[in-house]
């Protein structure tokens, strides 16, 4: 089997060429806040960087514009909160599997982290279980993360239940962290309101959702779609009915407007990602993001 470390490294390879990593690199840099005033190390500026934070007598020596490096923004805590019940092993918008494009997503943050000295942990759950990874700051650490996912996330996994892992999250993890969610494209409720709001009060929040597929056959050609927890597909007459077509499609918008708004509205930036092909400029604009609607 292929490490899903190097399909990550290689999807970043992909968008190296258009600079678009350095700026994921950059912001990524920039979303911590503070640092202590030990001095670490030099590296070169990335867009998103502190301008104070260039060192002008280093740069003139060298000609590149470097900035100083502090301990402090080399040791936080990153926490990788993922939905492995069986939702996630559906297909997603792009015709992917949703399990595909999150471990990319996963992959690709982690990896950010882990170059930058951070330390990441994971707790990945369903209805039946929560299972947690404890922090690393290794290659090898993230490969068995990305390995797990792989092998918990599947159409034989329990039903999906992201607020019982939330819950587990917000009593066991008290030192302050980043907390990255990896959801299924679902419903805000007044449920995980109250868990997201009591997760916020601590750590900073990051939200992405996995783009559901399009239910509904649009054209000739559009594949039978099956539910995840049965075999029976959904009948080709309610697929192509305009009617329900039209409701389908408002619906859809209200409750990606909803959690969208209710999220903002508790200070937590959020990104929908429907491809793995999406996922480095859906990060980038994540990122960019979390950096206004912060405390």
């Amino acid at each position: 089997m292929q490490r899903r470390l190097q399909k990550v490294k290689t999807k970043m390879a992909i968008h190296a060429h258009r600079r678009t990593f350095e700026l994921l690199d950059g912001n990524y840099q920039s979303i911590h806040h503070g640092r202590s005033h030990d001095f670490d190390d030099l590296r070169e500026y990335a867009p998103g960087d502190e301008v104070k934070d260039i060192d002008w007598k280093a740069t003139a020596r060298s000609t590149t514009p470097l900035v100083k490096r502090y301990i402090a923004s080399r040791q936080h805590n990153v926490i990788v909160v993922v939905d492995t019940g069986r939702n996630m092993a559906a297909t997603a918008e792009s015709g992917e599997s949703k399990e595909d494009v999150a471990i990319q997503t996963i992959g690709i943050l982690s990896y950010l982290a882990i170059k930058h000295g951070d330390r990441v942990a994971m707790y990945a759950g369903n209805a039946e279980h929560t299972g947690f990874t404890p922090e690393g700051g290794s290659e090898a650490h993230l490969e068995r993360m990305l390995r797990m996912l792989d092998d918990q996330i599947s159409l034989d996994a329990p039903d999906s239940d992201l607020q019982h892992v939330l819950e587990q999250v917000a009593k066991s993890v008290r030192r302050r962290s980043l907390v990255v969610i990896v959801a299924d494209d679902l419903a805000y409720t007044r449920e995980l309101d109250q868990v997201l709001g009591r997760l916020h009060v601590r750590h900073e929040v990051l939200w992405i959702s996995i783009g559901d597929a399009d239910l509904m056959a649009r054209d000739a050609k559009a594949p039978e779609i099956f539910g995840v927890a049965g075999d029976a597909p959904l009948p080709d007459y309610v697929r192509r009915d305009k009617r329900l077509m039209r409701a389908f499609d408002e619906g859809i918008a209200q409750r990606r407007r909803t959690l969208q708004q209710e999220l903002l509205s508790l200070g937590v930036a959020a990104e929908r990602i429907p491809s793995s092909d999406e996922v480095i400029p859906a990060l980038f604009r994540l990122l960019e993001r979390h950096r206004r609607v912060r405390r």
